[in-house]
């Protein structure tokens, strides 16, 4: 009978096996295995051996390719310190080119220092007169202060005196009144002694000369009343007198009671002159600051890039003239944009292997910070969900990765550079 396609020889026949008709090929093929297997049991060992390895070798390479994530949309970034003038003025000299490295403190740039050396020197001259002022000025507070001092007792004084002169001029005026009432009583008897030895002589019972004597007395009573009324009218005069002594005394005085706010006024004129004093300080310090702005210093150690100052050019303040940018391990690291997806076993400390594109060198790091937000959101014009249609995008998380110190001290790393950085979450 002729054998058909789809069947094959039957296998050999085990031991104490009957034949039997030709099998289709599925069945034989399965068969002839049992019977390969059953006749070589080293073959299954091996397979057996075989898959195991297959499996351990899957395992370790499905470890490892979970054990990190990468992305090629990173790039090293740095710090870039632009150069600006201070001052306004023409450059004298420029001390720098193109791509040189600089240390901290360097001259860049020269200014021509001439209008600020003037500018100075006036200053410090206004400076020294305004010291001279406030100096005169606080000299003059001790000596108004002594001054108004010596006036208050010299007023007190004169007021006292003139109480003085007032009890004097009364006590005088009391005794000249009583020297006229003696006067007037003696004047009195004397009239009356005249009347009546006027009466006696014409009866020629007393001598004229003693009748004379009574003349003279009556006269001199007579004068003496006239002297004591006109020492009383001095004595009140004299009185008058003391009271407006007195009065101006007292007037003096009240006016030196305002000698606290002529001491208070000098005080303030003085603290006025030395706020001036001051003020005049602070200009010829500005002055002597413009001056050193003069002289653009490198404010870090870097490279000098993106000169756009000459020699002979008028700058302004703000103007920007160079940039320099710092090249230490410690000015670099490399800002990785990983997919949100990426992030789920990303923390902040985990190793990282960075691989530059540049010097095709890697270098160890770390991640040091993930950003807030993703890079969409610091777009100049981020994604509004809210209109048109939304498509469902994957964004990208700025990650922050810093490179070990120690490394690489002459390392060929600058800012822009690409990168393939790896960071280790297991």
């Amino acid at each position: 009978m002729t054998q058909t396609t789809d069947e094959k020889p039957n296998p050999p026949l085990m031991e104490g096996e009957a034949p039997h008709a030709p099998l289709p090929a599925a069945e034989h093929d399965l068969r002839w295995r049992k019977r390969l297997a059953t006749r070589n049991p080293r073959l299954r060992v091996f397979m057996i051996i075989g898959i195991i390895v297959l499996l351990v070798v899957g395992f370790f390479v499905w470890r490892y390719l979970t054990s990190y994530e990468d992305t090629d949309d990173a790039q090293v970034d740095g710090h870039i310190n632009p150069v600006s003038a201070r001052i306004a003025g023409h450059v004298q000299n420029l001390l720098v080119s193109d791509n040189q490295y600089v240390e901290a403190g360097t001259i860049l740039v020269q200014i021509d220092p001439k209008d600020y050396q003037v500018a100075m020197h006036q200053a410090q001259a206004d400076y020294d007169n305004a010291v001279a002022a406030a100096k005169a000025a606080e000299v003059n507070v001790p000596i108004t202060s002594i001054s108004t001092g010596s006036q208050i007792s010299t007023a007190q004084a004169d007021v006292q005196n003139a109480q003085a002169g007032i009890s004097a001029a009364g006590q005088q005026l009391a005794a000249a009144r009583a020297q006229q009432q003696q006067a007037e009583a003696n004047n009195v008897k004397a009239q009356n002694d005249l009347t009546r030895y006027k009466q006696l002589i014409a009866k020629q019972e007393i001598s004229q000369q003693q009748y004379d004597q009574a003349v003279a007395s009556a006269r001199a009573g007579t004068a003496s009343v006239q002297a004591a009324r006109a020492a009383v009218a001095a004595a009140q005069a004299q009185v008058t007198q003391a009271q407006a002594k007195l009065a101006q005394a007292q007037a003096n005085l009240r006016s030196t009671e305002s000698a606290p706010q002529q001491v208070a006024s000098m005080q303030s004129r003085a603290k006025a002159a030395q706020a001036m004093a001051d003020a005049k300080k602070a200009a010829v310090e500005k002055a002597r600051l413009d001056l050193q702005y003069t002289r653009v210093i490198a404010p870090v150690s870097g490279v000098v890039s993106n000169r756009t100052v000459e020699v002979g050019q008028n700058v302004s303040p703000g103007q920007q003239l160079l940039t320099i940018i710092p090249l230490s391990e410690d000015s670099l690291w490399v800002t990785a944009n990983f997919k949100e997806n990426q992030l789920q076993h990303m923390r902040v400390g985990q190793s990282a292997t960075i691989h530059v594109d540049a010097t095709d060198q890697d270098y160890n790091g770390h991640v040091q910070s993930i950003a807030g937000a993703s890079g969409a959101r610091f777009s100049l014009l981020p994604p509004e969900n809210a209109s048109g249609n939304f498509v469902k995008v994957v964004q990208r998380i700025p990650v922050k990765i810093t490179f070990d110190k120690g490394q690489d001290k002459n390392h060929r790393l600058r800012p822009g550079m690409s990168v393939e950085p790896k960071v280790w979450i297991r």
